[in-house]
């Protein structure tokens, strides 16, 4: 309708394509130095490939450079600047991804959704482009795959192969939206110069962009739903127990992992089962927070098949090596408690970053402290980083809770003070003569009572286990 009603507006394909040749060079100049460089990583961590990576690397940044050497007669066709390294690149890590072990394909999921998340960031053009390079990767990955990987297909899922998929489905969607606002931006622009009778029009522009923005983010949370332990997953474990989970905002920074397994047989000891548990708190909250959320499931995964692991306080070590390892020199981090419970010998193991464990035992209140120190956030000392590990004889009873800083933290009350880790404390063993189910109600309650009109001011996590 704006093409139409305002002369100036025409000229929005001219711009969106000079925006895009601006992005699609830079990110083709990129390619051309960061690709070969990365073979230095290679050589460290697969250096039995490392022959057959740089010569795919060496082809991949020269088909790319010829593109940008190339990049005036493309004025008009930017799309296929960036469209070579994309492509290259999804081929080139497709035979990477088949030659590896599972441990290697964990390690390089990374480099595959730095990948797609970056042409997300950077890219635009079409969706036919993205349909292509999703198709062209996925095709890749079952010829190489096919002729070159001993993987089982369940291997390859569990440990990066269905999170690349869901960051790749994403990434459509992502630079769907982005080609798509920007090119409402640039309309916007153009036609704000002409007359103030687009007024009424950019207001429109404005919300459909929220609106894009939001379906964006709200397809972002289900990626993250799906990403977090099931609920029947859990059901068939635990007996007695909640788990009060708000986000501030559509998707969430808090996040919480669960898994059930058997321990390490040590000194010729049976195997056992537990049930480990963590409630999360990455840096922020939103989309930066739901993306470390992300990375920090990836990483607690893959922690449960390290033979290094074998208590709550590795666990919490080998992620923040993972952690620095994985972000360089982004110095966010995570707080986290974490537990692991032997049912049969009935007690429990915990380590916390920041975050304690509070034990509600009758009327007694028992308080297990945590280390002061975040995960991550200090990429220097990421190695020397040492977590306690607390070992805790439970009994029939015991409720035992879980937690982020968001409950606490709450402002509200007739004074709009924080809530405080005290108050909290004193409500949980008000409410211990209910079910877990009527505390979660009741936590739930108190905190809407306590926030009246406030807004709430961080994501909210609280975990609660009744041991029985």
């Amino acid at each position: 309708m704006i093409q139409k009603k305002y002369g100036a507006t025409v000229n929005w394909q001219a711009e969106l394509k000079a925006t895009a040749y601006k992005y699609h060079v830079l990110i083709a100049w990129v390619g051309v130095v960061l690709n070969p460089l990365w073979v230095i990583g290679d050589y460290f961590n697969i250096p039995t490939h490392f022959n057959d990576f740089l010569i795919f690397r060496l082809v991949v940044a020269f088909a790319t450079l010829i593109g940008v050497l190339a990049r005036k007669k493309l004025v008009n066709h930017p799309e296929f600047i960036v469209f070579i390294p994309i492509i290259g690149i999804s081929i080139q890590n497709a035979y990477m991804y088949s030659v590896m072990d599972v441990v290697e394909i964990q390690k390089h999921t990374f480099a595959y959704i730095a990948l797609f998340i970056g042409a997300g960031m950077f890219v635009l053009w079409a969706p036919i482009y993205s349909i292509i390079v999703v198709v062209a990767s996925f095709i890749a990955n079952v010829v190489f795959f096919n002729l070159f990987s001993e993987l089982k297909l369940d291997d390859i899922l569990i440990n990066g192969g269905l999170l690349t998929t869901s960051v790749a489905l994403f990434t459509i969607l992502l630079i769907y939206t982005r080609t798509n606002l920007t090119k409402k931006e640039i309309i916007s622009r153009l036609a704000l110069a002409e007359s103030n009778m687009q007024l009424a029009d950019k207001n429109k522009i404005i919300e459909e962009k929220n609106k894009d923005i939001k379906d964006s983010i709200t397809y972002a949370q289900r990626i993250q739903q799906a990403i977090l332990p099931p609920s029947d997953r859990i059901d068939n474990i635990l007996n007695d127990y909640f788990i009060l989970y708000k986000p501030k905002d559509i998707v969430s920074g808090d996040f919480y992992w669960y898994a059930s397994l058997k321990t390490t047989p040590l000194d010729g000891k049976p195997q056992e089962d537990i049930v480990v548990i963590a409630a999360v708190d990455c840096t922020g909250h939103g989309v930066p927070g739901a993306l470390m959320s992300i990375i920090g499931t990836t990483i607690l995964n893959q922690s449960i098949s390290d033979k290094e692991v074998n208590s709550p306080a590795d666990a919490l070590k080998f992620l923040n090596k993972q952690l620095a390892r994985n972000l360089n020199s982004i110095n966010d981090g995570m707080d986290m408690a974490f537990c692991a419970i032997n049912f049969h010998k009935m007690e429990m193991q915990f380590s916390g970053a920041n975050n304690p464990l509070y034990i509600v035992r009758g009327k007694q209140f028992i308080e297990v402290k945590a280390d002061k120190q975040a995960i991550g956030a200090d990429h220097q000392n990421s190695d020397s980083k040492e977590f306690t590990n607390h070992t805790i004889k439970l009994e029939k009873g015991d409720c035992v809770y879980l937690f982020t800083d968001g409950y606490a933290d709450q402002f509200g009350g007739p004074h709009g003070k924080k809530y405080k880790y005290k108050k909290f404390q004193e409500l949980l063993l008000e409410i211990q003569d209910n079910s877990m189910k009527e505390q979660e109600f009741l936590l739930n309650y108190h905190h809407e009572q306590w926030k009246g009109d406030l807004e709430q001011v961080d994501d909210i996590l609280v975990i609660g286990i009744k041991i029985s």
